[in-house]
């Protein structure tokens, strides 16, 4: 019979902490800049914090560039009218935690979809224009005027990443 030898490991609090370091170093980070701010998250309680504090409504603008939508259209997706939206622009206001959070949900969402295609940009935006089986025959892009909409379009983007249906 042979006889197994079991290495104990001894704890050592600097090899932890050195492994903890690199665990959150090599989490996604997130950032939006707008109004000459910088928002940056690396966690949801992060993006929480962000949330309630509200992002300016320039960043409307900034997430119309990122999907590649008209402002018109995205200003859809936030239910706002375009005079209300350029009044409180020009008066620098900021979102509330609802608008703010689509922001920020938005703002992981490209880059993962983005990261999901390896970073061929023009495949993720073709990709969110076509009709997707698993989203009800619905387009990625129409999906995203509610929280649930961003979810299971993530949910695809997942699904892609693994090789699954999508």
């Amino acid at each position: 019979m042979s006889q197994r030898i079991i290495k104990q490991r001894i704890f050592n609090p600097k090899e932890s902490i050195n492994r903890a370091k690199v665990a959150i170093a090599s989490q996604p980070k997130w950032k939006l800049e707008s109004e000459g701010h910088e928002y940056t998250w690396t966690s949801k309680l992060e993006r929480v914090n962000i949330i309630r504090a509200g992002v300016p409504y320039a960043s409307i603008d900034v997430i119309s560039k990122r999907i590649n939508v008209p402002v018109k259209e995205v200003l859809h997706i936030f239910g706002l009218p375009q005079t209300t939206y350029n009044k409180k622009r020009r008066e620098k206001s900021l979102l509330n935690g609802r608008d703010s959070e689509v922001v920020l949900l938005l703002t992981e969402l490209v880059d993962f979809g983005i990261e999901v295609f390896n970073s061929e940009e023009d495949k993720f935006q073709r990709w969110m224009k076509k009709l997707n089986f698993s989203l009800g025959d619905n387009t990625p892009e129409s999906m995203l005027d509610s929280i649930t909409g961003i979810q299971e379009v993530r949910n695809c983007l997942n699904r892609i990443e693994y090789g699954n249906l999508a």
